[in-house]
């Protein structure tokens, strides 16, 4: 599809799975890692060079080989990425290093890059530079900072290494000792409530906050559990926050990755506090383990995004979107070195998708592949990887059910399906099918206007309470159940089904509907369509609920393509 060769720094995880994104596309791949490594193992075309991502020479040789630099990991030499861009310039040759050299050097280092979105207007945790490593310095930062807040390296950190929680005057000497020879910064002790992670594609070089809006796309906002500093799960929506906290999430994230210069992907970890703020805690310039969902949830990958802006290809206006519930959970390695194997087989059996990463036998800790499972709803997905989420606990000796949210004994209803009589039951079939297709979960009612008005007033007046966000109420003759279930919930809202009685054409109903007074609408669907009345529910609840969204989505461009293959197959007939 694309005739240049793409360079990529590093051949461990990130590179072996951006590999298998561009063999899907037949774009030509150069690695520089060990000969072994996971990504070099997949990739049988092109043997790109044998050495570390760390050596100037080394890069040197594959930026020879290529048109486009990227990275998967960070840490490498940007001093000799900034040479070869400057004598690409003054040569007139057309290498192009994405993300930038500049990008890369000031993420690298965590306290510039908490400097660089303070200047942005970009919410971070306070923090404070650590000149030199000595007991005096750690004074002067708790009389600012005050107990506890953490003593962090400067470079060179990742999954928690580099970090030390000084709570007290007694931690500060281990805290030395265990961060000793290493630039150093503090950091505010952040009381959060969840931590989120959202995906940022770059697709314009410019550094510019205030073009945010243009030169970013974003992937949902998921919440992520760590436990021992390393991600262990990822779950795709983030659970229990509101979509207005779920957009400004996103806004934050493309915010704060267009402070920096150059294209790709861009990883952003961010804390939602007990006041229901967010702060930006870190930022990787390359795919990240809190976007490997995106391979089976959404249109494209974090992968396919990534290779598509580093080569200025368009990406789609839906590519983002999530396409299903996900939880991704990491395979680690435990105390036997192949325990981890069981893990991946009780997955493979059990429907999740697995990926290994080639990378041999584990030491405990070590990331040795994911696995990631779908559900029409977080629910379903939740009860799946239940039972892989304790054996990952056992294979790794914890007790922790870190990340597992007690099931329920049943699922939350979102819709109340009420009518007047069981006789209308029937006529609500292809409501009930469009909601279990949606895996939207809802619940069933005879709530009669006239026969038990007690029961149908007290059903409505509760239901918001009990976490209905909208009413779908069927009736025929009068029709008066949906107004009058209207007046009583007050907040939720209503939709009104006319039904077709026995006399009549069911227009009475339909009307009667139509007229409520100002002040207690009732929206109401077509007599006897039950589908619209689903379709009109779904609608509402797409807008906090990103799974429903997509079923929603993904239904009407269905019913969109089946109208264009009728149109295509009479057009046919018009010609013969």
């Amino acid at each position: 599809m694309d005739p240049r060769t793409i360079g990529i720094l590093g051949g461990g995880q990130l590179g072996r799975m951006l590999l298998e994104a561009a063999n899907n596309r037949n774009i030509n791949v150069a690695i520089l890692d060990k000969k072994a490594s996971p990504a070099k193992q997949i990739n049988g075309t092109n043997p790109g060079v044998d050495g570390s991502f760390a050596d100037a020479q080394a890069i040197r040789k594959l930026a020879s080989q290529c048109d486009v630099l990227t990275v998967e990991i960070e840490h490498v030499d940007t001093h000799v990425l900034e040479e070869l861009e400057n004598e690409s310039l003054s040569q007139g040759k057309n290498l192009e290093i994405q993300p930038s050299w500049q990008a890369i050097r000031t993420i690298q280092d965590k306290y510039l890059q908490k400097m660089l979105l303070l200047e942005g207007g970009i919410d971070v945790a306070q923090s404070m530079a650590v000149p030199t490593a000595s007991e005096k310095e750690l004074r002067v930062v708790e009389s600012n900072l005050k107990y506890p807040f953490m003593l962090k390296a400067r470079t060179g950190a990742y999954d928690g290494r580099g970090n030390y929680a000084v709570k007290s005057e007694k931690d500060v000497q281990p805290a030395l000792d265990a961060l000793k020879n290493r630039p150093l910064y503090a950091e505010v002790w952040v009381n959060f409530t969840m931590e989120l992670a959202v995906m940022v594609i770059k697709t314009k070089d410019e550094a510019d906050t205030s073009s945010w809006a243009s030169s970013t796309i974003s992937y949902p906002t998921v919440e992520t559990v760590h436990e021992d500093s390393i991600c262990k799960l990822v779950y795709a929506p983030a659970r229990g926050i509101s979509n207005e906290t779920n957009q400004r999430a996103q806004q934050l994230a493309r915010k704060a990755i267009a402070s920096f210069k150059g294209k790709g992907i861009f990883g952003v970890e961010m804390f939602l506090l007990e006041d229901n703020s967010i702060l930006v805690n870190e930022i990787a310039p390359r795919p990240h383990n809190s976007g490997h969902y995106t391979i089976e949830s959404c249109r494209l990958s974090q992968y396919d995004t990534h290779l598509s802006a580093i080569l200025d290809r368009p990406i789609p206006a839906k590519a983002t979107e999530l396409l299903t519930s996900a939880i991704m959970l990491n395979i680690l390695g435990g105390e036997d070195p192949k325990s981890f194997l069981r893990l991946a087989n009780a997955a493979d059996t059990a429907g999740a998708k697995v990926h290994l990463y080639g990378k041999g036998d584990a030491t405990k800790g070590r990331k040795m592949g994911h696995l990631t499972v779908l559900g029409n709803t977080m629910e379903e997905a939740e009860q799946d990887i239940e039972p892989l989420i304790r054996l990952a606990d056992e294979i790794r000796g914890k007790q922790s059910t870190r990340g597992i949210r007690a099931p329920k004994r049943k699922t939350q209803p979102f819709v109340g399906v009420v009518t007047g009589s069981i006789s209308d039951q029937p006529n609500l079939e292809a409501c009930y099918k469009i909601f279990n297709d949606f895996g939207i979960p809802f619940e069933k009612g005879i709530k009669s206007a006239h026969r038990t008005p007690d029961a149908m007033a007290e059903y409505a007046k509760t239901s918001g309470h009990r976490g209905i966000k909208v009413i779908i109420a069927a009736a025929g003759g009068a029709a008066h159940l949906p107004g009058m279930v209207a007046a009583f919930s007050k907040s939720v809202p209503v939709i009104g089904l006319p039904i077709k009685p026995t006399i009549g054409d069911g227009w009475d109903s339909l009307v009667s509907m139509t007229n409520m007074p100002r002040g207690c609408p009732v929206l109401t669907v077509g007599v006897n369509n039950a589908v619209n009345a689903a379709l009109g529910a779904a609608r509402i609840l797409a807008g906090w609920d990103e799974g429903v969204k997509a079923k929603l989505e993904g239904y009407v461009d269905n019913a969109a393509a089946e109208s264009l293959e009728n149109d295509r197959k009479l057009q046919q007939e018009n010609q013969t």
